[in-house]
This record gives structure tokens, C-alpha cells and sequence, in this order.
């Protein structure tokens, strides 16, 4: 399971320039080029994939199809990819996502499916030192309030989803999108670059 920059862009070479950064990070990590992706939307749906190319509206995805990879995108919000002996599954969880269950729906819809998760990881995402938040999603992590380095309330959505994947083998990229420059990061520059999490079952 692991993560790679895949760019994005709003302008005319968009779609060239993502076709280019797919074939090359493909080549790089032994992948197909053709991944299962999902129309984002921030909350809890999860798919059973079977095919490369855009399976639906939802957040969450597994497969056991072998060298099918699964890919989800963000830009601020942590990609989390899950493996059990038998199938792979990934997951966009931003607060909305975090708050409807995504990431346990996920590991339910793969038990049900006689999966057993064993392992995680959990990507680059915007940290408590810089996500600011309002009272209505504080109201919604009690437990998990934060401060931002310039004082005001933030969330530890890293160990919201911590929480969430239970008892399994976690590792955590900690590096926050909005202070490292080298990550793509929505709230810090409005940009359409995205960070994509890839996994598939060998």
C-alpha cells in the first residue's frame, strides 16, 4: 500500500499532464495504469469493485481482485487503505466522511465479504496544528478537540481515524498537508493537485 503525488490541474493540460503522472507512477510501483476511482462525496457509501475506471458515488471501495488498484484522492483530507489476506480497501475520510463512519463501514462491508481487515495505512493529511474548525464539527469528535498553532479550535482527525480502524496494524504518514510545501494542499493554496492513495492486491 503506499501514496504518490498525482496532479492535477484546472487548466487545458489537465488531462494530459494526470495521464502522464498515472503511466509514470504506475512504471514506478509495478501497477496498472488503470485504476477502480469513485466520484468523491464525503460521506459513508462503500462499493464492491470489480473493474477499473469510475465505479460510483461513494467514499470507500475494496476489491479482491488481484492487480486491480484502488485509488482515492485528497488534498487535505487522509486517503486511508486497508489489507486483509484476501481482499485491499481504500477510503477518503475528511471530517464529513470521518463523522458518517466511512472508515468503519469500510472495515464492516469487507468483514461481511469474509475479508478480514489486518492492516492500515493512513496518508498525508492537514493536522491539528493548522485545521481550523467551527463549533458544528467540533460538536461532532468530543474527545478529539485540538488547538491550532495560532490558537484557535482545531480537530485531531488522524486520531479520529486512529480510533476508528481499532486493533489493526497502523502506519501513519504525520506530514501535514497545509505546512509541507512539497504536499498539495486545498486550504493553503486552493489548488486543484491531489494526492492519490493506491493499493491492490498482489
Amino acid at each position: 500500500m503506499m501514496w504518490s503525488g498525482m496532479a492535477f490541474s484546472d487548466g487545458d493540460d489537465g488531462p494530459q499532464r494526470e495521464a502522464a503522472n498515472r503511466q509514470r507512477f504506475a512504471r514506478r510501483v509495478g501497477a496498472s495504469p488503470d485504476w477502480a476511482e469513485l466520484q468523491q462525496v464525503h460521506g459513508s457509501r462503500v462499493l464492491h469493485v470489480l473493474t477499473s475506471g469510475l465505479s460510483g458515488e461513494a467514499d470507500a471501495m475494496f476489491t479482491s481482485q488481484q492487480e486491480l488498484p484502488l485509488a482515492v484522492f485528497g488534498a487535505d483530507c487522509p486517503t486511508v487503505l486497508v489489507s486483509s489476506a484476501t481482499a485491499v480497501g481504500a477510503a477518503h475520510s475528511g471530517w464529513r466522511g470521518a463523522a458518517a463512519g466511512v472508515v468503519p463501514e469500510l472495515l464492516i462491508a469487507m468483514k461481511r465479504d469474509g475479508h478480514e481487515p489486518r492492516r492500515a495505512a493512513v496518508g498525508p493529511a492537514i493536522g491539528p496544528c493548522c485545521f481550523e474548525v467551527g463549533p458544528e464539527v467540533l460538536e461532532q469528535f468530543p474527545g478529539f478537540e485540538a488547538e491550532t498553532t495560532w490558537g484557535t479550535a482545531s480537530i485531531d482527525l488522524g486520531s479520529v481515524i486512529a480510533q476508528q480502524l481499532g486493533g489493526l496494524e497502523v502506519v501513519t504518514d504525520d506530514r501535514c498537508t497545509r505546512c509541507d510545501s512539497t504536499l498539495p494542499s486545498h486550504r493553503r493554496d486552493r489548488t486543484s493537485d491531489r494526492l492519490v492513495g493506491l493499493t491492490w492486491l498482489v
